[in-house]
């Protein structure tokens, strides 16, 4: 059961809920969800995983991740910033490309 969207109002929020989702999911110790884990070295997830959870997450909050998401999401905290940015919760991440921006405003009105 994944944990409510109701309280998500800001990036931290989407933090924890995000790793809730990957705690309770794929049971990975919560411990290790830090901020700036790696998400496939650190946490261990596989790339079927990643995409699964983006996909879990595109769906809670209704947004749409373009096809080359995990090239430009390398830890847990840049997921977090990546979705609150698209959802209207967080200003645009530095970290993403431009052609990156461009591709997510185009399929996600929220971003702001």
């Amino acid at each position: 059961m994944l944990p409510p969207i109701d309280d998500v109002k800001n990036w931290m929020n989407m933090f924890r809920w995000i790793v809730k989702m990957i705690r309770d999911e794929y049971e990975v110790d919560e411990s290790i969800l830090t901020r700036s884990a790696a998400l496939e070295t650190d946490c261990g997830l596989m790339i079927e995983q990643l995409e699964a959870i983006l996909g879990v997450v595109g769906e809670s909050f209704s947004l749409t991740f373009p096809p080359d998401t995990l090239n430009e999401v390398l830890r847990l905290e840049e997921l977090c910033m990546l979705a609150s940015w698209m959802k209207g919760l967080y200003k645009r991440p530095s970290f993403i490309s431009d052609e990156f921006e461009a591709a997510c405003r185009g399929m996600n009105p929220g971003c702001s």
